[in-house]
């Protein structure tokens, strides 16, 4: 898998070649697979729509989606931010970005092929998490996934049921919109 990211999403050819094409028409034809911390804070850089800075993502797993050496999609998965979270069975989904000219479905796809990958790899896990920011998702990549909505903040206050939790505070950068936690059991 080709790293340099942008660039040779600059000098990929506009028109299918012979061979079957260079521009995938489905996600099924993308090759997932793990990607370095650089290339994916590079391309999270260029596509994330609300964080596009990922400071230091120096823990968990980072996966790529390419098609023919031009990349698609990028996600990271790592221990929970939520420190009530964190017992060493759960891990989230702390970013996931996809170009805009990747393939109708990308998002849902990418998601179940990681899952699928962190199941074998990492079989300790019991719980997958990923947080939706309602102004600019809606929530179907889950959906159509199988996860579940587990949790809603309103702003700054997460709660789960009557309790409020999580007094940390937010990157500037991040919205004040609803988030929607979402669940997978594994």
């Amino acid at each position: 898998m080709n790293e340099r990211g942008e660039s040779i999403r600059v000098v990929h050819p506009l028109f299918p070649v012979e061979g079957g094409g260079s521009i995938p028409t489905s996600p099924l034809q993308l090759h997932v697979g793990k990607i370095t911390r650089q290339l994916f804070a590079q391309l999270n850089g260029h596509w994330h729509s609300r964080l596009p800075n990922v400071g230091n993502c120096t823990i968990g797993i980072c996966f790529g989606a390419e098609f023919s050496g031009v990349w698609y999609a990028v996600a990271w998965w790592s221990h929970p931010v939520n420190a009530q979270l964190t017992d060493g069975k759960t891990w989230e989904l702390r970013r996931m970005a996809v170009a805009d000219d990747s393939p109708k479905n990308t998002p849902s796809r990418f998601l179940s092929v990681m899952v699928r990958m962190l199941r074998k790899e990492r079989p300790e896990l019991a719980k997958l998490i990923s947080y939706q920011d309602t102004q600019v998702h809606t929530g179907t990549i889950y959906k159509a996934s199988g996860w579940h909505a587990a949790a809603l903040s309103k702003g700054h206050s997460w709660t789960w049921g009557d309790k409020a939790t999580n007094g940390r505070i937010r990157n500037p950068e991040q919205s004040i919109a609803d988030k929607v936690r979402w669940e997978l059991a594994l």
